[in-house]
């Protein structure tokens, strides 16, 4: 519109009061929580951006569609427009609904995986990576180089790297690949989008191969944003064509619909291959339920159903985007080392940056989520060595890649003074970053610990050039 204001495209109709606590209140919720913000309770935060999966605010014709689901166990009304909407927007023929997405990764990837098996992703997320290890498999991620540069505005960072995915296909032979995944947008490193190039290569190089190329399309929306604003040919296509064309390049999708389809729980996937939907099939009734409903209720499938019409609407998209991109620049213009550019989703904080006297050993992200919510009740993610760091069998320790905090952002939620609040909050952090000390993990499981490990604050610091 010419306007620098961004304005929500859409106006309020219901509101959940938020209880502002004090810091010491915080202190003590923290501490009760063993310094995991996963364990804190929601009416002890005051902005949630712990994640932007399954926290999004309906909208009226979501809600409308409530009261029409149809709660048939077998063939509901509300299933068949389920099924139509992804039929129209993928292209797959054979499409089975999820309770949510990681049900979905826990099917396929478990018809696909076992010992000796590899999969290939740009760069896995937590679940896909669970539920691929968890059957014996092997996951290999490789982004593209530039992706571990936090600081280098480049677009498509999210994309695969395809002459490494070369390279593995040949050290491991194209029989012991379970899958290649593309993960769009790719939230493990940094909420980057892929390039529809990119995507084109990949699969064709699947296709010479003999090897299935999935989507994990949770985010697809958003990716096909940045596609049409960043790469070349696309600037007269929809955004759902963008989309459209991308399904069409890969033999399977998985899709939490908890993220682009605007809902509160849900999600499908979804082939062509009518061999591997049987397989598929069978797990599905075994776990989650019948074929028709696969664990959703009818009034769900009606939310997503029209939540995959919303989500590509023009004005929400750049509201979406741009009012992400106003949180994440207005922090960089503080100083703030964030993952550049600005994904679609979530801003993302380089920690190993921002504390640089504290060993990736103790968490830096976990150190600076937990900062968050002591000064400002921000609740955040880190994505880091808590969730992919891990010891070798040699009792070493491993670092991630990076060490990031994610601020994943609940679509049509907070309004522009909580992200002013936001704003503020770290100009708190910048006062006294130099105090900040570690962590250390008290307890963990042996999968997905960042969801429920406890810590403890280490006093541990080291100088900024490497020397304790």
């Amino acid at each position: 519109m010419g306007f620098k204001t961004i304005i929500e495209p859409f106006k309020i109709k219901v509101v959940e009061p938020i209880r502002i606590t004090t810091p010491e209140e915080r202190e003590m919720h923290l501490k009760d929580a063993g310094y995991n913000l996963f364990g804190l309770k929601a009416d002890h935060v005051i902005i949630d951006f712990l994640t932007d999966s399954g926290t999004s605010a309906m909208s009226d014709r979501q809600w409308s569609g409530i009261m029409l689901g149809d709660e048939a166990y077998s063939g509901s009304k509300s299933w068949i427009r389920m099924r139509e909407a992804i039929y129209n927007l993928t292209g797959y023929p054979y499409i089975f609904p999820t309770h949510q997405g990681r049900a979905a990764e826990r099917i396929v990837y478990g018809a696909l995986g076992g010992k000796g098996k590899v999969f290939i992703s740009n760069t896995h997320f937590d679940t896909t990576r669970a539920n691929i290890e968890v059957t014996g498999a092997e996951a290999i991620d490789i982004p593209v180089p530039e992706a571990s540069d936090t600081a280098l505005n480049k677009p498509f960072k999210g994309n695969m790297d395809v002459g490494r995915l070369k390279e593995l296909i040949s050290k491991h032979g194209k029989e012991n690949i379970g899958a290649v995944i593309l993960t769009v947008t790719n939230n493990s490193s940094g909420g980057q989008p892929v390039s529809m190039q990119n995507a084109k290569e990949v699969g064709a190089l699947c296709r010479l191969n003999g090897i299935m190329f999935i989507l994990d399309c949770c985010r697809i929306a958003e990716n096909a944003y940045f596609i049409k604003r960043d790469e070349k040919g696309f600037e007269d296509m929809t955004y759902k064509e963008i989309a459209t064309q991308m399904f069409s390049l890969a033999d399977a999708s998985v899709m939490s619909a908890k993220k682009d389809a605007l809902v509160n729980m849900g999600g499908f996937f979804a082939m062509h291959d009518k061999a591997f939907a049987d397989k598929c099939r069978e797990s599905l009734i075994i776990g989650e339920g019948y074929i028709t409903y696969g664990g959703l209720s009818g009034r769900d499938m009606e939310a997503i159903a029209t939540g995959l019409e919303e989500v590509f609407d023009p004005d929400y998209l750049n509201y979406r985007i741009k009012s992400t991109a106003y949180l994440g620049n207005k922090l960089h213009q503080k100083g703030i080392p964030v993952m550049m550019p600005i994904g679609g989703h979530a801003v993302y904080i380089d920690a190993k940056k921002f504390y640089p006297h504290i060993p990736v050993e103790n968490f830096p992200g976990q150190a600076l989520a937990c900062e968050l919510y002591l000064k400002g009740g921000i609740r955040s993610c880190e994505i880091g060595s808590v969730m992919f760091g891990h010891t070798d069998n040699k009792g070493k320790f491993v670092p991630a890649a990076m060490e990031l905090v994610r601020l994943a952002i609940p679509r049509r939620v907070y309004t522009q003074s909580h992200i002013e609040y936001v704003i503020e909050v770290f100009d708190k952090l910048l006062e006294d970053r130099e105090k900040v000390s570690g962590y250390k993990i008290t307890e963990a499981p042996r999968y997905l610990r960042h969801f429920t490990a406890r810590f403890e604050k280490t006093g541990v610091k080291m100088s900024v050039s490497g020397g304790r």
